[in-house]
């Protein structure tokens, strides 16, 4: 129950801001004809001193009459607050009657939304305590957890088999994901509106795991998460959770959220770190890449093009050599560097379409390099032949994922030997050919975990390049244009001509 310290900390921070924020009590219910009402009565009064309060039931398609009841209890006035009876005429399952409700909270635009469970297994008492947290901004999210209190649980009369796989569990996610939740399976849970507003809560599993799923997004989106701890209760309700394919679910969720940032799998239901919608076409290691470029024998005082969103590192190490830098962004590239421009070397650092609209790309670096056939070009191609992505394949998989390989943004994927053939039937010649491993120092913060792979993997690179590149970087030459023959054949016949000439006066 809530203390009475609580109730005038939040009745005090309510008059002081002269705000009433408005709290929906979402109850979900499926066969709960005998605990409905119960759970309806035990709904302590005294929130509407505090909030403006509304209790919802979602009936899922009963096959009992819980909806008859809790309609019944709308009519009689049965509790104080307003109350709204709903029914799904199809069986949502536990996780798509939650997206209704929530989807409820939002478009009537409530503050905060508590789940709470008909069958009275989370006791309604809590839920000052449990508001009060929301209410006065000091979590996004709070739970109700039975594992907080030492044996509570197990007191309470949840069986062993339940508790020990709830520890499981528990501990397998909070390893995977980073956290420190005491656990991952109460049903008990509150919600702001505006954490659920950041998640795409909508796309997630209908089954049981939704609780799983939409922990995991609010992580991912860095919504804070406070738990509070609440009293165990198992009567006769009957579980309609199936434990072994929960457990599955809930393993393969977890896990499938863990290699997200690995851009192997791409689900978008996870794609929610503050909802964030840029994508880059190309994951590439700078150090890697930038070592790539500085390690060829550039002339000195050399014309250089930087093309994209270059490191300084790398523009400030080509200055201190008196080169001749310039930066475009690849969209000034696109549009405005032609033929009279003449580098010496053109570095481009953003995919520049080579993974969309390669032979767009072709034409430009044809129309740049028409009269410095002596020109240099670098620039990253991404491997389509990658062992993961072969092994991806093999199993009938073709994932395509926010970032690297397989992005989101590409319509054009190469293999070494694809790209090779590309390049030379646009005229281009290849002279070298970096293979690059994945870029661990993004994936890893210890340094010998990044040490090591790195090094494994350049040894695998060195013994097959073309399988084991996560990336290429290709160093290509321009085709000789006719444009730069023609002149060059005007050039030399003026030279050749004026020699005839005075070979004639002679």
């Amino acid at each position: 129950m809530q203390s009475q310290e609580n109730l005038l900390t939040s009745e005090a921070i309510n008059f002081v801001h002269g705000f009433r924020g408005r709290l929906l009590i979402f109850i979900v219910a499926y066969n709960a004809e005998k605990t409905i009402e119960s759970v309806l009565k035990r709904i302590p009064p005294h929130l509407l001193n505090l909030y403006e309060v509304e209790v919802l039931i979602i009936d899922d398609s009963s096959q009992d009459d819980t909806f008859r009841k809790g309609e019944l209890a709308r009519r009689s006035l049965l509790i104080p607050f307003k109350l709204t009876v709903l029914y799904n005429p199809v069986n949502q399952g536990y996780g798509g009657n939650q997206k209704i409700g929530f989807h409820y909270a939002i478009k009537n635009r409530f503050d905060w939304v508590a789940l709470v469970h008909g069958d009275g297994q989370y006791a309604p008492e809590c839920l000052p305590e449990l508001v009060e947290v929301l209410s006065t901004g000091k979590a996004d999210v709070v739970f109700g957890s039975r594992m907080i209190e030492k044996n509570g649980a197990l007191k309470g009369g949840m069986p062993l088999y339940k508790y020990v796989g709830n520890k499981i569990l528990t501990t397998y996610q909070n390893t995977m994901l980073g956290s420190n939740l005491s656990e991952f399976h109460s049903g008990y849970r509150l919600y702001s509106i505006d954490a659920l507003k950041k998640i795409p809560f909508n796309l997630n599993n209908n089954d049981f795991h939704f609780d799983t799923e939409i922990i995991i997004q609010l992580i991912f989106a860095k919504q804070k998460i406070k738990e509070l701890p609440i009293p165990t209760f198992y009567g006769d309700e009957i579980c309609h959770v199936n434990g072994i394919k929960y457990a599955w679910n809930v393993f393969k969720a977890t896990l499938l959220a863990k290699i997200q940032p690995f851009h192997i799998f791409y689900d978008p239901k996870y794609d929610c770190k503050l909802l964030e919608t840029t994508t880059n076409a190309i994951t590439v290691d700078e150090e890697l890449y930038v070592s790539a470029l500085l390690n060829q024998d550039i002339k000195p005082k050399s014309h250089i093009l930087l093309v994209g969103k270059v490191p300084d590192r790398l523009k400030n190490y080509l200055c201190d050599k008196d080169h001749i830098v310039s930066v475009k962004s690849a969209q000034f590239f696109k549009e405005n560097i032609d033929e009279s421009d003449d580098f010496d070397y053109v570095f481009l650092w953003d995919d520049c379409g080579m993974a969309q609209r390669p032979e767009e790309l072709m034409i430009k670096l044809i129309q740049i390099s028409k009269y410095s056939p002596s020109m240099k070009i670098c620039l990253p191609v991404s491997n389509i032949g990658f062992i993961l992505t072969r092994m991806l394949l093999l199993m009938g998989r073709f994932s395509y994922t926010k970032r690297g390989i397989l992005n989101l943004n590409s319509f054009h994927f190469f293999t070494m030997r694809s790209a090779i053939k590309f390049f030379q039937q646009n005229g281009f010649t290849v002279s070298e050919i970096h293979g690059l491993p994945v870029p661990y120092s993004s994936l890893f913060s210890s340094d010998f975990l990044i040490k090591s792979f790195f090094s494994l993997h350049n040894l695998l690179i060195r013994a097959r390049k073309s399988l084991f590149s996560f990336q290429f970087v290709f160093f290509i030459s321009p085709p000789i244009s006719l444009p730069y023959l023609l002149s060059t054949a005007v050039e030399v016949s003026g030279q050749k001509s004026a020699t005839i000439v005075e070979n004639n006066n002679q």
